[in-house]
């Protein structure tokens, strides 16, 4: 019994400290910005947000031209933090997209205010780390 606890100990030390203690400590924010046209009626939310992760779910919004969903997530011990979401446009479009995930956005969302910017638009989700610079990501 004891071999096993020293393996496991051996494996999981160096991963728990592979990353600094910085990282667990900043305060990251996504943003997803609704950036779809306008097309009528203009008084209908013209997207459906739907965010969440593994042991929370942040809720359905329903959004009008240019509003934005945000919220702050820190990344875990493990690097596991993931927040995925489902987008609907009102033409029947439908997306699903990770949002946040620990490995790929623990660096490229420190440029600007540790922020990852997302922007939903007619063609696909957009994504930015500058709110200048944008690439798609999910067509």
């Amino acid at each position: 019994m004891l071999l096993p606890l020293t393996l496991a100990l051996c494996i999981m030390y160096p991963l728990a400290f592979s990353i600094s203690e910085d990282v667990l400590l900043i305060n990251y924010h996504i943003h997803i910005i609704n950036d779809l046209p306008l097309e009528p009626p203009t008084n209908v939310p013209s997207l459906n947000l739907h965010c969440k992760s593994k042991d929370k779910d942040l809720g359905e919004r329903a959004m009008f031209q240019h509003q934005d969903y945000a919220w702050d997530s820190k990344i875990n011990l493990f690097r596991t933090t993931l927040f995925f979401c489902n987008a609907r446009w009102r033409n029947k479009k439908q997306r699903y997209f990770e949002a946040f995930r620990a490995t790929r956005d623990e660096d490229r969302c420190l440029d600007y205010h540790f922020s990852c910017i997302w922007s939903v638009r007619y063609d696909g989700i957009y994504f930015s780390s500058d709110n200048y610079t944008w690439t798609m990501q999910y067509p």
